[in-house]
């Protein structure tokens, strides 16, 4: 069990992470098991817990004098170590990858490396390649609601299963806005001053320029990128236009790829494509994209309790987002996990959020901030249910009231809480269970 303290007014004091067991799972029957996210997720308390349950050795990349030794002579410095091994942010020496994969080949025993890191080390040039086929991964995002709650969510396989909506008992404090405002950092959770959470994030994205995007690339005015980041928040849920991103920025468009990749690459920023009944024309669409948690966001934008409560407005695309990555989250301890796109026709009909499975059958998601919700809220769920056909399982508003509410066949309001709280069929939960 893992366990991290939350504030006061949870459901539970101390909870542990969902990410834990697929990521025993997969310690079980693979070779390398990577468990990546953005820094201050949780990771290192996460490795280290399954380090102590597995009596493996755990060994951190954040000692410099450690670093020095993996960067220096990678094969030598992992022939000092008995498996099974844990290594912390391992994109700090990229070189190890390689002496993994040559000692992998020589003994494919399951569970030889825990690796973590706070980047993606599969876009980092020259690493992807290493370890393909012999590693799986485990994403680690902050804290999820159900996290907080002390639950882990249902409402993916609910909203693809037949039967009709049932919330579970009802959310404890705090309210949804405060929700928002507080994203999910495990240490930026527990803060209850806005001006120390204020410090906290301001702290985060300093220590994100001078350490991590230095680790990964050799870029001039770092100055830049923070201005970036805080107009992609201003902009949540916003269509990628690196030409409105440049006269926004001063940049060039060439240099803002370079520093979108960057952030991308770091877990700070993500892209929601397209969907389209033709899988190939999604790839030529403009994605969405998202900060991908709204507490950094909210910081990034100046917004705090006092400025919601004097315009609500705000709380619109941020609540988008929260949504959107609620429901990634979700996905990563899912059994059938869908993928996450968004829908708009050429008539201007769109939908916030889609979730397709493998076989093709889909599920639409839109977010409203209001405390009501009248037929016209769904005109872009009717779109969509005409462009799936009978792929179209169920369209869902999300809005801030607090009733299940019938809008047709197969078309519900339910409270955003129901992202938490709507319990999982148990037909479903018997099929997950082994």
């Amino acid at each position: 069990m893992v366990d991290f303290q939350l504030p006061p007014g949870y459901a539970t004091a101390m909870l542990g992470r969902h990410a834990a067991a697929p990521l025993r799972t997969a310690l079980a029957d693979r070779p390398v098991v990577l468990l990546h996210g953005a820094r201050q997720t949780g990771k290192t308390t996460l490795a280290r817990a399954v380090a102590e349950e597995t009596d493996a050795q755990y060994v951190t990349l954040d000692n410099l004098t450690t670093l020095a030794a993996a960067r220096g002579d990678p094969a030598g410095f992992l022939a000092g170590f008995k498996p099974p091994l844990v290594l912390d942010e391992v994109q700090r020496a990229p070189a190890l990858l390689l002496a993994i994969k040559a000692a992998v080949d020589r003994k494919r025993t399951p569970g030889r490396f825990l690796l973590t890191g706070s980047a993606n080390v599969l876009l980092v040039p020259r690493v992807a390649e290493s370890l393909a086929g012999r590693m799986e991964i485990v994403h680690l995002w902050p804290f999820s609601q159900g996290e907080m709650e002390g639950a882990v969510e249902g409402f993916i396989a609910a909203a693809f299963s037949d039967a009709p909506p049932v919330l579970g008992r009802r959310s404890s404090p705090p309210p949804l806005a405060e929700r928002v405002l507080r994203g999910g950092y495990p240490e930026a959770v527990p803060i209850e001053s806005p001006e120390r959470r204020r410090a906290w994030f301001d702290a985060y994205v300093t220590t994100i320029l001078q350490r991590d995007v230095r680790d990964l690339a050799r870029i001039e005015g770092l100055t830049e990128l923070p201005r970036l980041l805080a107009l992609l928040a201003s902009r949540p849920m916003a269509q990628l236009n690196y030409a409105e991103l440049s006269r926004g920025t001063g940049l060039p468009q060439s240099t803002l790829k370079r520093y979108f990749a960057l952030l991308e690459t770091m877990f700070l920023v993500r892209l929601l494509p397209p969907w389209h009944t033709n899988i190939g024309k999604r790839l030529v669409k403009t994605p969405k994209v998202l900060l991908t948690d709204t507490g950094l966001a909210a910081h990034l934008m100046g917004i705090d309790d006092a400025r919601l409560v004097h315009d609500r407005s705000l709380l619109g695309g941020l609540l988008e987002s929260f949504v959107a990555m609620e429901l990634v989250k979700q996905a990563g301890w899912c059994v059938d996990p869908p993928a996450l796109y968004h829908f708009r026709t050429h008539e201007g009909d769109e939908v916030d959020l889609v979730l397709e499975r493998r076989g093709g059958v889909v599920v639409g998601i839109e977010v409203k901030s209001a405390a009501t919700v009248s037929a016209a809220d769904f005109k872009g769920l009717r779109a969509l249910a005409a462009a799936a056909g009978r792929r179209f399982r169920r369209g869902i508003v999300l809005y801030t009231g607090t009733e299940i509410v019938p809008f047709g066949s197969g078309l519900f309001a339910l409270p955003v809480e129901a992202l938490w709280r709507w319990t999982e069929p148990a037909a479903e939960r018997k099929k997950a269970t082994p």
